[in-house]
């Protein structure tokens, strides 16, 4: 099954193989499902047409994938041409809402470790 040129996974309940597009986590899934009257747990290689173009219909209703994406990235250049504080970080690749930097910024700044071990090599056992 293809839904906005997104293959969606065969062998995993419909629920969650949903959640492969841009812009449906579970909540939505399962609004969705209920809304086009199919069951979670059912597999999406057991649905019939029918049913996969009542889902269809009701996803392009929302904004998914290629527009979400361009509508978050319209945002966050917004941000960074009226110089905002926010827009700023994101420019600096550094947490935007207000967490901390000393630790635990891993994630936005990738996993740099730039402090020192204990200068000892560690030896190979021959």
């Amino acid at each position: 099954m293809r839904i906005l040129g997104i293959t969606i996974p065969e062998n995993k309940r419909i629920e969650i193989g949903l959640t492969a597009v841009y812009g449906i986590g579970r909540v939505r899934a399962h609004q969705i499902l209920d809304e086009a009257k199919v069951e979670y747990g059912t597999k999406s290689k057991d649905l019939d047409g029918e049913q996969e173009n009542r889902i269809r219909k009701i996803i392009e209703g929302f904004r998914v994938e290629g527009d979400l994406r361009r509508e978050i990235a319209a945002n966050i250049k917004r941000l960074k041409d009226i110089k905002s504080l926010r827009g700023s970080r994101h420019t600096k690749h550094l947490p935007v809402r207000g967490q901390r930097t000393k630790t635990n910024s891993r994630t936005v700044r990738g996993n740099v470790r730039k402090t020192m071990g204990s200068g000892r090599r560690k030896v190979e056992k021959t």
